[in-house]
């Protein structure tokens, strides 16, 4: 099985294209959607979160309080991640479908060091980046710069990555997602 590390910056389409991979057949596992269920009611993450941040858990982590935590308390974040890091690695391993090929929907990919057989970056220029993270509902510039001063410059991502997606149009990504699969199959 090959297991294809996607990532990539906000706004850069990640799951745009990851829900392509999906629509061609191929599995995903997706970090943002195992947190979810980590944080959600009955989740892993649930009861040692309550145990670090009991202001943030109720029958679920409050994702909004969790928030004005991590401004508020600069050493917040490194004891989160200390907890939830490992049950979404734990998770990630369970994932483990009967296929020739896996996509494994990761934005901190190259920042955590994630083993996997080959990495697709998607990317785009700032100005579209820009543009379609500020689009989102509740998304500020300050909540934007803070969230790209987290994660690893595109330049040091593209040279990090076995292959690079633009994502300026749909129906050219989609396209470059099943040469991609066609490729990665054909080189198992």
């Amino acid at each position: 099985m090959i297991r294809l590390g996607l990532t990539g910056s906000i706004g850069m389409g990640k799951s745009t294209t990851a829900a392509m991979f999906t629509e061609a057949g191929v599995p995903v596992w997706d970090a943002d959607a195992a947190v979810h269920r980590l944080y959600g009611p009955g989740g892993a993450a649930v009861e040692p979160m309550r145990t670090a941040f009991p202001a943030a858990v109720t029958d679920h982590v409050d994702r909004p309080v969790l928030k004005a935590i991590i401004a508020a308390d600069p050493t917040a974040l490194a004891r989160i991640e200390g907890i939830v890091h490992p049950l979404v690695a734990a998770d990630r391993d369970r994932f483990r479908p009967q296929t020739d090929l896996v996509v494994y929907d990761i934005p901190l990919l190259f920042e955590r060091g994630i083993p996997v057989d080959a990495t697709l970056l998607v990317t785009a220029p700032p100005a579209l980046q820009r543009a379609r993270v500020l689009a989102r509902p509740g998304m500020t510039e300050e909540t934007f710069a803070l969230i790209l001063s987290r994660q690893m410059p595109d330049r040091e991502k593209r040279a990090r990555a076995d292959h690079v997606m633009e994502t300026l149009e749909m129906d050219a990504t989609r396209l470059q997602v099943h040469a991609l699969i066609r490729y990665l199959r054909s080189h198992a």
